[in-house]
């Protein structure tokens, strides 16, 4: 008789477990979103279906501003960090090695252990520093503090895709005497290109729903989309909040398949 190997469907109560996990999970977010189509006023009372409350948020000039920072500094942010990211992975992965490069990996990471509010709070004291001397308030230092923390969302999978890739193509490449920019340019690249991709996203994601870190250190006037749906919910729960949510939700689903369609091709 075969012995079967491990499997975890097979363990008592584990289907019960996932789907009670992705009940509490997905449950509430189907009520937010059927609830942000709403026609009444009244928040859990049902009066009919209606695409008013979207319309009220595309007129609000306070969410289209909030909106408008969050998609800069999320770009931003997510262009820097990919890069930075990606060079950081190239050497990491293809150098000979260094003194030191264990803790680099621990560098790198450290953003993932430390709690982001200890972080924020470490770097509200610098940037309040230099706010002070220089003068300056403007959106650079909160995209400063979010590519710092999105560096090692980018990092991961790219880090991962290139230790995971075939080098017998660059080392055809090198063999046929192409220099190391053109083997990276015309080789690794393009066989990295899914994982940039896919690291971008996921710092983009990370940039866009990011609270505490924007909540800490964003000046007057720089409302980013977390930070004015938690002020408007300190005022008043509307439909309203419940619309730009589910556009908020929607948003980061869109990005999140991207990222999977990118990951999921193969050499």
């Amino acid at each position: 008789m075969v012995e079967r190997g491990f499997d975890v469907k097979r363990l008592p109560g584990a289907a019960l477990l996932a789907i009670a996990c992705f009940v509490i999970l997905y449950v509430p977010m189907a009520i937010l979103v059927a609830y942000s189509f709403n026609a009444g006023k009244v928040i859990g009372n049902w009066e009919g279906f209606s695409l008013n409350w979207y319309f009220m948020a595309l007129e609000n000039e306070a969410f289209m501003d909030a909106a408008v920072n969050s998609l800069i500094i999320a770009t931003s942010a997510a262009v820097i960090s990919t890069i930075l990211a990606t060079m950081a992975a190239l050497a990491t992965t293809r150098g000979d090695g260094f003194r030191g490069e264990g803790a680099v990996h621990i560098i790198l990471n450290q953003p993932l252990m430390v709690p982001e509010i200890v972080l924020a709070i470490a770097l509200l004291i610098i940037i309040g520093q230099i706010k002070q001397a220089t003068g300056y308030t403007g959106l650079g230092f909160l995209i400063a503090a979010h590519t710092t923390f999105c560096i090692p969302f980018a990092y991961l999978p790219i880090r991962a895709r290139l230790e995971g890739m075939d080098l017998s193509l660059e080392t055809a490449a090198a063999d046929l005497y192409a220099s190391r920019f053109y083997t990276f340019r015309r080789v690794t690249l393009p066989l990295l290109a899914p994982a940039i991709m896919a690291g971008f996203m996921l710092a983009f994601v990370v940039s866009l729903d990011d609270l505490v870190m924007s909540d800490f250190l964003k000046s007057p006037g720089q409302e980013t989309l977390p930070t004015y749906l938690m002020g408007e919910l300190r005022r008043n729960l509307t439909s309203e909040i419940y619309a730009i949510s589910s556009l908020l939700l929607l948003i980061s689903v869109l990005i999140v398949a991207g990222s999977w369609v990118a990951t999921r091709k193969k050499n």
